[in-house]
């Protein structure tokens, strides 16, 4: 099975609408030992068909519009965040404590870019706040790996050893993970009719999620580039933020695209909360399985309050095994599941050519959401889709084939699929969306917005 059936398999997709779909192959795009071009073109794919299938069922079409999926504007969408501009300045990517790190008997990675990240880092190691990156080599270097990443974890820190695939398949959460769909999908009740309103067919452009209100619960990278996706499609997306945690200001502009942004004190402010809720059609959450569900956030209690609601989650381990609860990015999944091994060199661990697992996993979250809605116009009910950057590593690792082309279509670089655009935040320059399907929306119709500028309401 190709790579973009598999993927529209893995959301429930009709196997006869794969016909809908070419390939736009390009030589020398997202390059690794992995089938890195093969896992990102199958992600947007099956996204794209999701759409376009949707647009088609509120249209009133007679087919599904056609889909093309073009490797150069996955490239470019692959690498969002480190082809963003504001006012020509790059954008700040990692900070200096999130690398890897000789430790006494191998490598442990960490993951500091938030601040709180970064306290807890220090504090798990017996360091000063102001330790520099040489302190934090020094005291690194005399302690086992596995040692780091227990301690780190502890403190409520980002931290895992350099695994080789062999270790990671004897991993405990490995057999978990492997025991899951791609995918997860499932109804958490009975029928509740959804009816969302007929769109124009000759409108332009189609916008298949026009209407939807999403609450966007989600932070770096995978659950934001969904409800990106989302708010392309004319989803009516609000961000919802803790006021005591800001977004990253670049993170925050390359994911903030289509949507409004606002601040809520779950706890102080659950009022409000819950009024968004009573209009919402989808949630998306983004946190560590459990986090949110003292707030009474857990799927069946969402679906309870919300009968008809799209509940859709993203973690880095999944939300099972001895890992579900623990926080992670896909810098950590690589370097857990044995990816990072497999793309070092030279005795130094290494990295896929772009967060993959993230970008991957954010396209397939949104198609999940996409088809959820495509379902329920049939028999309704409640839905969960969740996926993991875990189990989208294993796909990559052992599901996926390779095609390795020799004879696609040049590449010359990411600027055929950047634009510019005024904002808000300043002037912009950034990748254009990847998702292709006849009449469908070439760019986002609104830029993005200041951290928490709007308020807590829909429109």
């Amino acid at each position: 099975m190709t790579g973009i059936k598999y993927a529209w398999d893995a959301v429930g997709g009709d196997p006869a609408l794969g016909s809908r779909v070419s390939d736009g192959v390009r030589r020398d795009v997202l390059e690794a030992r992995l089938p890195v071009r093969e896992l990102a073109r199958a992600c947007v794919g099956a996204c794209a068909l999701a759409a376009a299938e949707l647009g088609a069922r509120r249209a009133g079409l007679a087919e599904v519009p056609e889909v093309r999926v073009d490797d150069g504007a996955v490239a470019a969408a692959f690498h969002s965040e480190r082809l963003l501009q504001v006012d020509g300045r790059a954008p700040v990517a990692f900070a200096p404590l999130s690398r890897f790190w000789r430790t006494a008997d191998g490598w442990v990675r960490t993951h500091a870019n938030y601040p709180h990240h970064r306290a807890r880092l220090l504090g798990a190691l017996g360091l000063p706040a102001e330790a520099s990156v040489d302190d934090v080599a020094a005291r690194l270097a005399g302690l086992p790996a596995l040692d780091v990443e227990q301690t780190v974890f502890g403190a409520g820190g980002l931290a895992v050893a350099l695994r080789t695939p062999e270790e990671w398949a004897a991993h405990e959460q490995a057999a978990e993970v492997a025991a899951r769909p791609l995918v997860e999908r499932e109804r958490l009740d009975s029928p509740h009719a959804r009816v969302l309103p007929a769109l124009d067919a000759a409108a332009t452009p189609l916008l298949p999620a026009a209407g939807l209100r999403v609450l966007d619960l989600t932070r770096v990278l995978a659950g934001p580039v969904a409800t990106r996706t989302l708010a392309l499609l004319g989803a009516d997306v609000l961000r919802v933020d803790a006021p005591q945690l800001p977004e990253l200001a670049d993170q925050h502009a390359d994911t903030g695209f289509g949507k409004r942004s606002a601040t809520l004190d779950l706890t102080a402010d659950r009022d409000t909360f819950e009024e968004l809720l009573a209009s919402a059609d989808v949630v998306v959450t983004g946190y560590r399985p459990g986090a949110l569900d003292r707030f009474g956030l857990s799927p069946r209690a969402l679906a309870e309050r919300r009968p008809g609601l799209v509940v859709a989650q993203v973690s880095a381990w999944g939300a099972y095994g001895p890992w579900g609860g623990r926080r992670g990015f896909d810098s950590l999944v690589q370097v857990a599941t044995g990816i990072a091994l497999t793309e070092g060199a030279a005795g130094q661990p290494g990295a896929l050519p772009a967060q993959a697992l993230d970008h991957g996993t954010g396209y397939l979250l949104a198609a999940a959401v996409l088809r959820a809605v495509t379902e329920q116009s049939y028999d309704g009910g409640s839905r969960l889709v969740r996926l993991a950057l875990a189990r989208t590593a294993r796909w990559l690792t052992d599901g996926i084939r390779p095609d390795r082309a020799t004879d696609g279509l040049a590449y010359e670089g990411p600027d055929a699929w950047l634009a510019e655009t005024d904002s808000p935040l300043g002037r912009l320059r950034h990748a254009l969306p990847p998702l292709s399907f006849t009449g469908g929306p070439a760019d986002w119709a609104r830029p993005p917005v200041p951290w928490g500028s709007d308020p807590a309401a829909w429109r």
